[in-house]
């Protein structure tokens, strides 16, 4: 094997085992954390497109998308889901939903799309058994939703829960990040969980 060969070999396995480590490194009660601190700072939803630096790019924190709260929250755990999800678009586009009729990634967008993050977070193993009931959501999880429609939501399930004990999600459903008893007001698509540390 040449040197060149073996430098890009050493870099490709840097690479997935950082990636690796940083899948590991998410902490669920961090994730909702985060979530909670765009709660009185995100005050409104706007689904306009916008040309976003990269990587590390967002909009304004003021304003966003149900999927902004995701990836803000991600975010500050060192996972940066427009990269993550653009690089694996790139590689391998044909495995992602072809609801907008793109031919090649959008780096602006794509990972600001609940189809989009579905397929990501399901490539990653990060997908588990869709509950039915209160007990089988955890502090930390990633919920999607159908809203009926063609439109689509996706949120953080909160360490609180209603007298019932229903876990509240974290969202943006159209008034900003909000911390609300709404886990099974639609139907539920999809459950991902990144497991805590021992």
């Amino acid at each position: 094997m040449t040197r060149s060969a073996l430098l890009c070999a050493g870099f490709v396995f840097t690479t997935l085992c950082s990636t690796a480590s940083l899948a590991r490194a998410i902490e669920p009660a961090k994730l909702v954390t985060e979530a909670r601190k765009q709660v009185g700072v995100t005050l409104s939803y706007d689904p306009v497109y916008r040309r976003l630096s990269y990587p590390g790019g967002d909009v304004p924190l003021h304003t966003g998308v149900c999927t902004d709260v995701v990836i803000r929250a991600l975010r500050a755990q060192g996972l940066d889901l427009q990269q993550s999800v653009h690089e694996d678009m790139r590689a391998n586009f044909s495995v992602y939903p072809k609801n907008w009729g793109l031919s090649r990634p959008d780096r602006n967008i794509d990972h600001r799309r609940v189809p989009n993050l579905m397929t990501w977070f399901k490539r990653q193993g990060k997908q588990v058994q869709t509950g039915s009931q209160a007990s089988d959501f955890r502090a930390g999880d990633i919920v999607t939703w159908d809203l009926g429609r063609g439109l689509t939501h996706i949120g953080v399930v909160s360490d609180r829960r209603t007298a019932a004990g229903t876990p509240l999600i974290l969202h943006n459903i159209g008034q900003g990040t909000r911390e609300e008893d709404i886990l099974f007001e639609h139907r539920i698509t999809g459950q991902y969980r990144y497991s805590a540390q021992r």
